[in-house]
């Protein structure tokens, strides 16, 4: 069985990859802008370089798509934050020109990569299930981008029903090899990485809606792989337990909680962003404090999913992962080295991200 991942240098691409090796039956194409290095995880697939915001690029991709039983979609674009036609184009009219590519070469299936962020506001003291409405959060280009893809993904299932279309929603996916990623793309040169060293955060912003949830990236591969293997359709929450909280942080990383209300961490966010000392903007506060938690009961019924890592050990391999920046050398998206061609500027040197993306 053929498989095509775009995007499948990043994050969840790279632990996809670790785990479809174990899979002897599969022949893995990988679609990236940038393309690894042939080591590691990345030897033993056919790569193709095309930038799916890129004029052309469902023609482009329909040679590799050709023959494929399934596509999976985890191209997006988190930065440049400052740049959000840029954004727009990747992540919308990106996953537009992937999905034409996959009607156009009658590939049976499609799996999506979403997100949590797709859902509309909702509860931080009980689990909503896929049902749960997904109009995004309002103030995040992330989450308004999900909504976009997902209602995209609505009309295909309406008007091609021979389609098996599958949306799968993480929570934040951690770890050890994307933390040069995830520091870069999120914390930029403010972060206290030596701190982090010790697993030691000494302040702890808290508010009692920043309750979020988290998975292992092996565990989402592990989802992925399983969805391969059934002709199920739908959508998937993926998340593991417990919830994190600023509770459990400081508990974690010895540190100290200090309640900050709404208002001031949204305030600081944009303050920072607009003077450019950190890569966010306040959008994602806004989404830390509006997205509901989620119930991945669903994957667990009918895709016999379970989490190997609960949430605390993956955060902790992120930190750690953080601390000692590490990430994959081959992968132009998780590299640890500022000074590779074409790849973002790291922590080491102090510079600001913002000109690369996580595939």
């Amino acid at each position: 069985m053929r498989v095509v991942i775009v995007g499948a240098t990043g994050n969840a691409g790279t632990a996809l990859l670790r785990r479809l090796r174990t899979e002897t039956d599969l022949e893995i194409a990988g679609v990236a802008r940038r393309l690894p290095e042939p080591e590691g995880v990345y030897r033993d697939v056919d790569w193709h370089s095309v930038d799916v915001a890129g004029e052309g690029a469902a023609a482009r991709l329909e040679p590799i798509f050709r023959g494929a039983a399934a596509v999976i979609n985890l191209s997006w674009q988190i930065q440049p934050s400052h740049s959000p036609r840029r954004l727009f184009r990747t992540n919308v009219l990106g996953g537009r020109e992937v999905a034409r590519a996959v009607l156009r070469t009658g590939v049976g299936t499609l799996v999506q990569a979403s997100s949590v962020g797709v859902y509309s506001p909702g509860p931080k003291d009980e689990f909503v299930t896929e049902s749960h409405p997904r109009s995004g959060v309002v103030e995040s280009s992330y989450s308004r981008h999900k909504a976009l893809v997902e209602r995209m993904l609505d009309e295909i299932e309406g008007d091609h029903p021979g389609l098996r279309v599958v949306r799968v929603r993480p929570g934040l996916i951690f770890q050890r090899e994307a933390g040069t990623e995830i520091a870069r793309y999120f914390a930029g040169p403010l972060l206290p990485a030596r701190l982090l060293r010790h697993e030691r955060i000494p302040v702890v912003p808290s508010h009692r809606r920043l309750r979020m949830q988290a998975v292992h990236a092996d565990d989402v591969a592990d989802a992925y792989a399983r969805i391969l293997r059934t002709d199920i359709r739908g959508a998937f929450n993926i998340a593991a337990g417990p919830v994190l909280d600023p509770r459990l942080a400081a508990e974690v990383f010895r540190g100290v909680r200090v309640p900050v209300p709404a208002i001031a961490l949204t305030g600081a966010a944009a303050l920072s962003w607009h003077l450019r000392l950190q890569p966010i903007d306040a959008g994602w506060v806004h989404l830390a404090l509006n997205a509901p938690l989620m119930s991945s009961a669903r994957a667990t019924a009918e895709l016999g999913w379970q989490p190997r890592h609960d949430a605390v050990a993956a955060l902790r391999e992120l930190v750690a992962g953080i601390a000692a920046r590490a990430g994959l050398a081959p992968s132009p998206p998780l590299s640890a080295d500022p000074d590779q061609p074409g790849r973002p500027g790291g922590l080491a040197r102090g510079r600001l991200p913002g000109t690369g993306d996580p595939y």
